[in-house]
């Protein structure tokens, strides 16, 4: 039985680690691919603010695809009883009103966008690791060292080195204030979703249900229905839905492209939040702010080539900053985990020399002799 169970929790060990790679994976095209595509909309023409932050969820009906085969496996292990969707009303609200906070955060991040250029823009989300980390530590009490600690410092000081110039870089056409309420904007963006990931894993952990993948899709689902629904009530408000026939028409790469564009968006950054939320159901919030941040010198790389972005100094400061923490974060991680795994070994070597050693002393002695002393101090 014990050799059955040490199967079973290898192979679920086995599993987490495989979809933490795919997590991985999906993060990675979406947090490079999603701002490159979204800012190739707004540098071609388009304008609608409100319909780059409904695309940046509305591609929620592909988690349909993943859902369905999770139901078939189901469906094959606990037969025709197995029920198409796991979520519980408690889970269903909680992922609805973080659907919701997601779907704010979406036109934050677009509203920067539009009026960032991508590398800027990528540099000053990387902000969202030092919320992720206070976040996480307040909410589910994420345990910190001197490295983790330091990363966290480098990257808030490399978004106020970023802040010090922030009209160097201003696209041309664009006014001072406009470029300052998208890089405030974008810093909300990073304090919002730096709050939202780490409430994503408490959600996990005060789900009273198992929590499996098949259910975190569900929870995606959820989350990004609700995300996209706050975005449409905004697309309504400000007339998005008459202007795309129109605005496709003036599109400088053709109205074909202009559909395409949206699309790729929507695919691209469906990806990325399939990503961030598989590493929290495999890891925790705080890798999923991590990884993130550590594709931001990809983003600025690919921003540079395909958008001919100009790199100044505080960028390059900014940039040297954020590697430096984040080789201080993954050398702590590395170092805490050999650490770990050093103390275990010698609580097994420790247990193992107990069952071996024979016991010289009964237990039963030590209390009769501890009697017949207290008998002999009262004079008995």
């Amino acid at each position: 039985m014990q050799m059955e169970a040490d199967h079973v929790e290898k192979r679920n060990a086995a599993m987490k680690t495989v979809l933490l790679i795919i997590s991985c994976a999906l993060l990675s095209v979406g947090t490079c691919g999603g701002p490159l595509v979204m800012r190739l909309y707004f540098i071609h023409g388009g304008k609608r603010v409100w319909l780059s932050s409904w695309l940046e969820t509305g591609g929620w009906p592909i988690i349909f695809i993943p859902i369905a085969m999770a139901y078939c496996y189901r469906r094959k292990t606990e037969g025709p009883s197995t029920k198409l969707f796991l979520m519980k009303l408690p889970l269903f609200t909680a992922s609805a009103v973080i659907g919701v906070l997601t779907g704010l955060d979406d036109y934050l991040y677009a509203y920067g966008v539009a009026r960032l250029p991508i590398s800027t823009s990528a540099l000053i989300l990387a902000s969202h690791l030092a919320f992720t980390a206070l976040f996480a530590f307040i909410l589910v009490k994420q345990k910190f060292t001197s490295f983790s600690i330091n990363a966290i410092v480098l990257l808030t000081i490399g978004a106020v080195v970023l802040g010090l110039n922030t009209s160097s870089d201003r696209p041309e056409g664009e006014s001072n204030k406009e470029y300052i309420a998208g890089f405030f904007m974008t810093v909300a963006a990073a304090a919002l979703y730096g709050f939202v990931l780490p409430l994503i894993e408490l959600t996990y952990k005060r789900a009273k249900q198992t929590i499996t993948y098949a259910l975190v899709l569900e929870v995606q689902l959820v989350m990004c229905l609700f995300a996209t629904l706050f975005c449409t009530v905004g697309m309504l408000i400000d007339n998005d839905f008459k202007v795309i026939p129109r605005e496709a028409r003036k599109f400088d790469l053709g109205e074909t492209r202009y559909y395409v564009v949206l699309v790729f968006s929507a695919i691209l950054w469906q990806g990325f939040f399939l990503g961030a939320i598989g590493i929290i159901f495999c890891a925790s919030s705080l890798l999923s702010g991590i990884v993130i941040a550590s594709l931001i010198p990809v983003t600025q790389i690919l921003a540079v080539i395909f958008y001919h972005e100009k790199f100044q100094a505080e960028k390059g400061v900014s940039l040297a900053l954020y590697l430096w923490g984040f080789i201080s974060y993954f050398y702590g991680e590395r170092k805490h985990k050999k650490q770990k795994e050093k103390e275990k070994k010698m609580e097994t070597e420790i247990a193992e020399k107990k069952k071996d050693t024979p016991e010289t002393i009964q237990v039963p002695q030590q209390g009769t002799l501890a009697t017949q002393q207290s008998q002999t101090l009262l004079g008995v």
